[in-house]
């Protein structure tokens, strides 16, 4: 996204069906759980709204209970059932249609995940009782805390099901027409049908969960009847004054007899016969709990485009792909032919103003989605979704930035992400600063976790921009004192330098081959000379320090597949968020990797979705994970620890120590002592990584 480009494609008008959109980018229902009691409140409305003067053509609001609180998966979901609803959906597409946008809403029941009806003692409407159930064990690594914000939801009950009766299936055609009706009312342009991620219509269409012998089961064409009739009877009640769309997965994933591209490509074109005026792609990982980030938010760019080209190639009417369409990936394929629309969840979360930038060529200004999962993780308890890189989602009422009353000196030490966020801020508030930094580059931490998590290059790349574009000074290769900092004569000053990272209390410990990431870091970028053997890993380090590749994240991602000159049997210690990213990363390079963790959850306190993931696939590379493990002692070739008092060896060439990252900022104390106002943000006043940096900064620099 550092590219400027016209998008002349992406930001094209376009139709579906009686509607006109000013451009072919879609905000895809994302929940954001702050309705009362069903109704639209102004929280909705300052979100969305926020999104459609960004220029986003089409809003698709979250999923909305057709017959609420009956199907409902949350009592904060969108309410269809009733008149008292319209007024609300007529006020939220009152805004959107003064910012130019068009408003569709999500409709559906959730069938067996309505978690309201679980909550009410009403069986799950299901179209058969299920024939299997789903691998739990990812809950493992859920803190108690998190395990018990999901059980609320639902008051702790266990869920019974009731098979869907021919009066049922009749009924769910006539409560979609008289929430479509609702919606016409209402001023909305637009009504989804959802079809997919194993709600009522979708778990209908499936093999696995339809084991149907009547004329809604067996054959495709049966098991999509019922999701056809419901388009039928919208298509008729609303005729041409909505829109009609259809959300279907390209795909399903994770269990055998999972619906198939081929069968979505079939399903589409009944949905099209029926009366459906676009179909918006989706995916969906069968298993929460296991493969979520396979889909319904995938962690892989443009995800389904490929499914989704292909049902265009069975369809007349526009279609519609998500998961991940990042801009430059949406272009092409608009521009090829192979999608008609681009669907941008997370990122328009992340910046609503996206399309603004891009349509004044200025796409480096995008904030970027790390695609972390921090806002999809608060939607399994039922609450309000967070994003870690933009504080100001679900509560759009703090912009635009106000003006400083009185432009102030500030010095920022630390270039890590809360300092950098801070300099921006603080910079576009009116007041003058200069960042400090000890490293030869903008990033801190950031920068190094680059190396094991790519998503988060996007981010170092748009503050890197954004100090260039605001013209922030900036003073690298700097150690920062309380003297040298008195010289600049600060009005304030704000301490980021990060979290305190240190060496094992462990017999051993200060052996050669163990390592913080803070060492490992110097070590791999040639920053500090090393008095271990790793020698051919510190001239790697310098050799490419001097030729510019440890410049470059994604140089040293490549480089270090085929050259990584450490040994082979690596021991992390600490299986947190960095030492689990660490494992990984060493695994995919050939080392073999034990992983040692105090307690028992791992990957904490990364969100639960992409933890889970990080966690199966950490198995998957062959990483050894002991939980509950005790280390005793670091000899020069092997770890010694113990696990529920049985003494157990890893052989170890190189030792990672992970564990023990505590927050702490000795300058601000010593600052504080002279006189001078000092703010300490990150990792250094609380250890919470890139959310905590980025909400921390925010914090303080729209407070000053």
């Amino acid at each position: 996204m550092a590219r400027t480009r016209s998008y002349s494609h992406l930001l094209s008008s376009g139709s579906i069906g009686p509607m006109a959109l000013r451009n072919r980018v879609v905000l895809p229902a994302m929940d954001m759980n702050v309705c009362v009691d069903g109704v639209v409140e102004q929280e909705d409305i300052d979100h969305y709204a926020a999104r459609a003067a960004g220029g986003t053509g089409l809003i698709i609001t979250g999923a909305a209970a057709i017959a609420y609180p009956v199907g409902a998966t949350s009592t904060k979901e969108p309410g269809l059932s009733e008149d008292r609803f319209i007024p609300g959906l007529a006020t939220l597409a009152d805004a959107i249609h003064e910012q130019g946008g068009k408003l569709c809403v999500q409709s559906t029941h959730h069938g067996k995940v309505a978690r309201i009806d679980t909550l009410n003692d009403r069986p799950l409407l299901v179209p058969s009782k299920p024939d299997y159930t789903y691998d739990m064990s990812a809950l493992a690594d859920s803190t108690p805390e998190e395990l018990g914000k999901m059980a609320a939801v639902t008051g702790g009950k266990h869920g019974s099901t009731h098979t869907a009766t021919a009066d049922d299936i009749a009924w769910l055609i006539q409560a979609w027409t008289a929430a479509a009706v609702r919606c016409q009312k209402a001023g909305v342009d637009a009504i989804e049908i959802h079809c997919a991620h194993g709600y009522i219509l979708g778990a209908f269409l499936n093999r696995i969960d339809n084991l149907r012998n009547d004329e809604y089961g067996g054959s495709l064409a049966n098991r999509a009847r019922l999701a056809c009739e419901v388009i039928a009877a919208v298509k008729a009640a609303v005729g041409d004054t909505m829109a009609v769309l259809v959300r279907v997965a390209g795909a399903e994933f994770g269990q055998e007899r999972a619906l198939t591209n081929d069968e979505a490509c079939a399903a589409s074109v009944l949905f099209e016969e029926a009366g459906a005026d676009a179909i918006h792609v989706t995916g969906w990982g069968r298993n929460p709990f296991s493969n979520f980030t396979d889909g319904p938010l995938p962690n892989k760019v443009a995800a389904y485009l490929d499914l989704a080209g292909e049902i265009k190639k069975h369809v007349e009417i526009p279609v519609i792909a998500v998961g991940r369409m990042l801009p430059d990936v949406a272009e092409e394929a608009i521009a090829a032919g192979r999608i008609d629309f681009a669907a941008m969840g997370r990122q328009l979360l992340a910046d609503p103003d996206l399309v603004n930038k891009l349509a004044a060529r200025t796409p480096e200004q995008v904030r970027p989605c790390i695609n972390c999962y921090v806002c999809v993780q608060e939607n399994f308890w039922d609450d309000t979704p967070l994003c870690a890189v933009n504080p100001a989602l679900g509560n759009e009422t703090i912009l635009p930035l106000q003006p400083a009353d009185a432009g102030k000196r500030v010095v920022v030490v630390g270039a890590g992400p809360s300092g950098l966020e801070t300099a921006r801020l603080l910079t576009l508030r009116g007041h003058r600063v200069t960042v400090v930094d000890k490293s030869d580059r903008l990033g801190g931490t950031l920068w190094f976790s680059t190396l094991t998590t790519p998503d988060n290059e996007r981010l170092l790349d748009w503050l890197t921009a954004e100090m260039k574009r605001l013209n922030v000074d900036i003073r690298l290769n700097t150690t920062a004192t309380a003297q040298s900092i008195r010289e600049l004569s600060p009005d304030h000053v704000v301490v980021a330098t990060g979290a305190v990272r240190p060496r094992p209390d462990i017999p051993g410990g200060d052996l050669p081959h163990v390592h913080t990431g803070d060492t490992l870091r110097n070590l791999l970028l040639g920053n500090a000379e090393a008095s271990d053997g790793s020698r051919t890993l510190r001239v790697m380090g310098k050799l490419g320090k001097l030729s510019g590749v440890t410049k470059s994240p994604a140089a040293i991602r490549r480089l270090t597949r085929s050259f990584l000159p450490m040994g082979h049997d690596v021991v992390v210690i600490g299986g947190s968020l960095v030492g689990l990213e660490l494992a990984e990363w060493l695994a995919e390079r050939g080392r073999s990797v034990t992983l040692l963790e105090a307690g028992v959850p791992l990957g904490l306190p990364m969100a639960m979705p992409r933890r889970w993931t990080a966690v199966r696939r950490a198995a998957e590379l062959g990483v050894q994970v002991h939980r509950k493990a005790t280390v005793d002692r670091i000899t020069l070739d092997a770890v010694e620890f113990s696990v529920k008092g049985e003494a157990r060896t890893a052989p170890a060439t190189l030792v990672v120590y992970a564990a023990d990252t505590t927050s702490g900022a000795p300058l601000a104390q010593e600052l504080a002592q002279t006189g001078i106002p000092v703010e300490v943000v990150g990792d250094a006043g609380q250890v919470d990584y890139i959310e905590g940096a980025m909400h921390s900064a925010w914090k303080f620099a729209t407070a000053y």
